[in-house]
């Protein structure tokens, strides 16, 4: 053994949970497309590869965009997906992308009351609380009390909407624009975007807010 790779250092082999049924079906409908010829394991690997290099970075700049923008929020509320790729952002081809806007009047919260459908492809993986079931079941009914326990509070006359994601329908929410931002550049203003911002659950960043 080397002294400098001392046996305790490694972590226990931990026996891997079992598949759920979706995971097994795409296991299997990606097996039957390989084996037909239809795609490779490669295309495959590198699909996947490319979709966990996608972070909510991207959808911050979208929203950045948007803000500095009219002509392009107008376009992006119209039809998303076009906009989106504008930048040069590729999103999935299989599902539609709808954006929405909070404003002074109105807030939407994106949720995926069926599992975890979620626009990976501008705001990469989807966080632990979104998949839960407490969340999916809970901001359907109680959507004020839960953006409550992320530490949002809306006024009594906002109306609040919120958004079922499904397998064939993502959306992505530009928050509204913080005030004290009018000499900030597109690159500084995202870096108020964040990804719960973009979920619907907080606002965006005041300039100088960690």
């Amino acid at each position: 053994m080397h002294k400098d790779h001392p046996l305790e250092a490694h972590v226990p082999v931990q026996n891997e949970p079992e598949l759920t049924y979706y995971e097994k079906r795409t296991y299997a409908i990606q097996a039957l497309l390989i084996e037909k010829g239809i795609i490779t394991a490669d295309e495959v690997r590198r699909a996947v590869e490319d979709m966990d290099s996608r972070t909510p970075a991207l959808g911050a700049k979208v929203v950045a965009r948007a803000w500095v923008d009219p002509a392009f929020k107008a376009r992006l509320l119209s039809d998303a997906k076009a906009a989106v790729a504008e930048l040069g952002i590729e999103v999935s081809p299989l599902s539609v992308l709808v954006a929405v806007e909070n404003t002074e009047k109105v807030h939407h919260v994106v949720v995926c009351t069926l599992c975890s459908c979620y626009p990976r492809s501008i705001l990469g993986l989807p966080p632990d609380w979104y998949k839960s079931l407490n969340y999916r079941s809970r901001v359907v009914a109680d959507p004020r009390g839960v953006l409550k326990e992320f530490g949002l509070e809306l006024d009594p006359d906002v109306e609040v909407r919120v958004l079922d994601s499904t397998a064939d329908m993502r959306y992505l929410v530009i928050p509204a624009r913080p005030p004290g931002t009018e000499n900030m550049s597109e690159e500084e203003l995202a870096g108020l975007v964040t990804r719960d911002s973009m979920i619907g659950v907080a606002k965006a960043r005041n300039p100088g807010e960690p």
